[in-house]
């Protein structure tokens, strides 16, 4: 008897157009749910996003917070990043996880907006990838946040969701990225990312999805992953969402 869900083989069979209609139906859902989904590192600036976004690798913004405010205050430019003093940036950032690496890229970041882009942000794709430390995630972040440059974050809540909602089957995030974006209107994909990764934040946890308690529940092929008695899946929601 196979184990693979009913919805499951109707969204493998499903065509392009359904797969769109169903993905756009998805995300409306998520965006009643998180109307108020937005970047969660703290930042004033292009550059304390940057440099956030860095620093948020391998932790939770919850940490990252914690530690940028005295990061931002004692580096406010760029070139304050190019000639930081390494053991003391690495003892400031050390709470945040990785800190010579990402003490490295900070300080290589900030040669290369000196010495490159005038010690500004550039607030364009190709330019963001070619930073020490910056890939397409942490570029689509800092674009679609501090310069409202429509972008898709596939951070590991992103991709997972987006496999679990049947809308890629890819691994790599850069495919996931693009095929997810075909699905979606362009102007829509920054919120996309925040309701998405919000969800996954909340409720479409990696080991204990709280299906039951789920607003795409319905659209869902992977619904039953998780505990499905709403009462129960409720004790699973996390942040606000969680029952007082």
């Amino acid at each position: 008897m196979s184990s693979v869900s009913p919805r499951a083989l109707v969204v493998a069979d499903e065509t392009p157009v359904s797969r769109t209609r169903r993905a756009r139906k998805m995300y409306r859902s998520l965006h009643e749910r998180y109307p108020y989904a937005h970047c969660e590192l703290d930042f004033t600036t292009p550059l304390e996003l940057l440099v956030a976004t860095i620093l948020s690798a391998q932790t939770t913004d919850v940490g990252v917070n914690k530690v940028t405010p005295i990061v931002f205050a004692k580096y406010p430019t760029a070139a304050d990043y190019a000639n930081a003093d390494r053991t003391e940036l690495e003892t400031i950032i050390q709470p945040t996880g990785f800190y010579r690496a990402k003490t490295d890229s900070l300080i290589k970041l900030g040669i290369a907006l000196v010495e490159r882009f005038d010690g500004e942000v550039p607030p364009r794709l190709k330019d963001l990838v070619t930073l020490p430390g910056v890939g397409r995630k942490t570029a689509n972040v800092v674009l679609g946040n501090a310069f409202d440059i429509p972008g898709i974050t596939v951070d590991t809540h992103f991709g997972r969701l987006a496999r679990r909602f049947g809308w890629t089957e890819e691994e790599d995030p850069v495919k996931v990225e693009h095929e997810v974006g075909r699905l979606f209107m362009r102007k829509d994909w920054t919120m996309l990312s925040h309701v998405v990764i919000f969800h996954g934040r909340r409720t479409c946890h990696a080991k204990k999805p709280a299906c039951g308690a789920c607003p795409v529940a319905q659209w869902c092929p992977s619904y039953g992953a998780g505990e499905t008695d709403p009462d129960k899946a409720a004790k699973l929601l996390k942040y606000e969402l969680a029952p007082k």
